[in-house]
């Protein structure tokens, strides 16, 4: 699976515009950092049966994945962060 996400317009984020965002790196979180994950959702406020299916979710961990700021996701153009969504409920679940 190809985890690079190719933005439709150039993205503006601090200055820096980006036309895709790598996520590869998103196959090297370990089960310790899903647990680190869902403390932060959880501490965000958010209850949800299916968390992994959430846009929130999804930001959390790729800023986890990426290391860059969850604001980086949190302000993605919605339909990007449907595809982030995508991404990352595809690599959880198949």
């Amino acid at each position: 699976m190809e985890y690079i996400i190719k933005f439709n317009k150039p993205y503006n984020f601090e200055g820096k515009e980006y036309t895709e965002i790598d996520m590869s790196d998103i196959e090297s979180l370990t089960t310790q950092d899903l647990a680190s994950i869902d403390k932060k959702y959880a501490s965000s406020g958010q209850v949800d049966a299916l968390k992994e299916m959430t846009v929130s979710y999804a930001c959390i961990l790729a800023a986890q994945a990426t290391s860059k700021p969850i604001e980086f996701f949190n302000y993605l153009p919605a339909k990007e962060g449907v595809k982030l969504k995508t991404m990352v409920t595809a690599f959880l679940y198949v």
